[in-house]
């Protein structure tokens, strides 16, 4: 059930109502069974995984607090070993065992197993992880009560690709749960639709794009073409994972819960360091709470502190798939970032409109990194930055509708930036409201790609 289909709409709103209809004390186990359903509707198959990993990090976190101190250490290594585990196993296995056979001069699959990523396995692992360790350091309660603790992992608007949901944010809606208000009301239903508009008529119009391009980058070279088609991606993959980020918060609001935000209109930082503070946000903190700083952050030194940066980013390309092509994306990151941090006293944070330059800088080089992220191969990867960079002819693949669209956004990014004009529509008079909905649906109307189902892009994380 992709977020953007009519069974996801009817599912939604049966669940709705189910969980308006029952008794209170209901209410959870309806979430619950509505949660496992929704992801059975993937692959029936992986339930007995993700409940395994549930029922695992629910007692590791009890036995963390049951147990002598000498013996907690091992109870958070086990929960954290069986997620890393699962996940290193699903994820990584024939990753590992391509490199394997390179090294003993074998074909590629010689060591291959037929292995099917679990949906969403990435997110709710980091999720466990979290809560697990924040039991373990003292700053989370352990939940004794495993239906609360089996919504949390499960609860299905953010299940397969986040935002990762800290515990103490979900727990506080879960066991202080009140009715939405009708502001939270009118801002779900908003940010549903605008995720949905984001992600058919913006994200998909730019993925015909960059997928034509990145299917067989040799068949149209050209600087001008390859700075396109990667435009085009990173339009794609912003307005699809915030689209769908739209569709999961506004989601969870009509049910009572409240995510956090996950972009800040990540392409008008003026730095590296800014666009990680605007972009997967709710990633960016659980690399920094979780890797960042356990591995020493910036407590020891410029040079650990640029080691430790660059760890995390590679790790952190990693987590985002199994080739060297991610690995690759993270260490672009990490080396910018550790460059931004020695020149630290001569970067000041400015806003957008204020030094426009940067923030066309920083996007350029986010797009350089978002090449090895697109590409299929490695060697793609550097076919296409050596025609951004070497060969300067060809035609633009963005059509003046593309155009005209970076352009519309832009302009609201801009505002939004300044005068927060989405919160002022939502908050505002009815006839404002219906007029936004009207553009919204004019919008899905005349430019969404209803002929095609195109999947999110980070359901394959």
């Amino acid at each position: 059930m992709l977020f953007n289909s009519a069974p996801f709409f009817v599912f939604l709103i049966v669940t709705l109502t189910l969980f308006y209809v029952s008794p209170r004390n209901w209410r959870r186990v309806i979430l619950l069974v509505a949660s496992y359903f929704f992801y059975a509707s993937w692959n029936w198959r992986f339930i007995p995984l993700l409940l395994t990993l549930t029922v695992i990090d629910y007692f590791c976190a009890l036995w963390i607090v049951r147990t002598e101190a000498a013996k907690r250490r091992l109870a958070m290594i086990i929960s954290v070993g069986a997620n890393l585990g699962f996940l290193g196993f699903f994820k990584y296995y024939n990753f590992l065992a391509s490199n394997v056979a390179l090294f003993a001069d074998k074909p590629e699959n010689a060591f291959f197993l037929k292995i099917v990523l679990p949906l969403g396995i990435s997110f709710h692992t980091f999720q466990s992880i979290s809560y697990v360790v924040d039991v373990y350091r003292g700053e989370q309660e352990p939940i004794h009560n495993f239906l609360d603790y089996a919504v949390f992992i499960a609860f299905f608007p953010q299940l397969v690709a986040g935002p990762i949901v800290r515990a103490r944010e979900f727990f506080v809606d879960l066991f202080h749960w009140q009715p939405p208000s009708l502001d939270d009301i009118q801002s779900g239903v908003f940010l549903v639709f605008i995720g949905l508009a984001k992600k058919m008529a913006l994200a998909d119009q730019f993925s015909l794009v960059a997928d034509s391009y990145f299917n067989n980058v040799a068949a149209t070279p050209g600087a001008v073409p390859a700075w396109t088609a990667t435009i085009a991606f990173a339009m794609q993959i912003f307005f699809d994972f915030s689209g769908y980020t739209d569709m999961a918060i506004g989601t969870a609001k009509l049910f009572g819960f409240h995510f956090p935000l996950n972009f800040a209109r990540p392409y008008l930082a003026t730095s590296i360091t800014d666009f990680w503070h605007r972009w997967h946000m709710s990633l960016s903190r659980w690399l920094r709470d979780y890797l960042y700083i356990p591995l020493g952050g910036n407590r020891h030194g410029d040079f650990n502190t640029y080691r430790n940066l660059m760890l995390t980013m590679l790790l952190g390309g990693l987590w985002h798939g199994a080739n060297w092509n991610f690995m690759i994306w993270g260490g672009i990151h990490g080396f910018l970032l550790s460059l931004e941090r020695m020149r630290r006293g001569r970067i000041t944070q400015v806003a957008a409109w204020q030094n426009p330059l940067r923030v066309v800088l920083t996007f350029a080089l986010v797009c350089v990194a978002w090449v090895f992220f697109r590409a299929k191969t490695l060697s793609d990867s550097f076919y296409v930055l050596h025609q951004m960079f070497t060969n300067f002819h060809g035609s633009s693949l963005l059509l003046h509708r593309h155009y005209a669209m970076i352009a519309v956004t832009l302009v609201i990014a801009l505002l939004e930036e300044r005068w927060q004009v989405i919160e002022e529509v939502i908050e505002g008079p009815r006839w404002l409201q219906a007029t936004a909905f009207a553009g919204i649906a004019l919008t899905i109307e005349l430019f969404g790609v209803i002929d095609q189902t195109i999947p999110f892009v980070y359901f394959q994380f």
